[in-house]
């Protein structure tokens, strides 16, 4: 019984010390993004591809976009759900036509994105980076 109490206790007491601890003095404005000012994080693209034996895998593409311009990164956050879409039918696309136990081409595939990136926002200045590419 004394166990419990004295668990309660310190459970008590230390709740709003970590509280305080794992909160930030600094406002969420002034914190730094990922990548930096000029970079826009794209959501993790996922596709299904054929593996051996006639299984399912999912291919997984990490991509975000490089804007130095401000005027052009305007234009490109309008223009976010319209590149998504655009990337993940180009991986979709990539991944039906991958053969099983093939490691997918990330130079093919950095191509294909940058190309679509270039038609939907109108000119060149958006970067793409490509971050990782798994097939599981």
């Amino acid at each position: 019984m004394r166990r419990r109490s004295f668990l309660g206790l310190v459970l008590a007491v230390t709740a709003p010390a970590t509280a305080l601890a794992s909160g930030s003095s600094e406002p969420a404005e002034t914190k730094k993004r990922a990548g930096g000012a000029s970079y826009i994080v794209i959501q993790t693209l996922a596709a299904t591809t054929n593996k051996g034996g006639g299984r399912r895998g999912v291919l997984t593409v990490e991509c975000g976009l490089d804007v130095q311009d401000a005027a052009l990164r305007a234009r490109v956050e309008q223009n976010l759900p319209r590149l998504r879409a655009a990337y993940y039918q180009t991986v979709q696309t990539y991944a039906a036509g991958l053969p099983p136990a093939t490691a997918p081409n990330a130079d093919f595939l950095a191509q294909n994105l940058q190309r679509q990136t270039d038609a939907i926002v109108g000119k060149p200045g958006a970067k793409l980076l490509l971050g990782a590419i798994l097939v599981n």
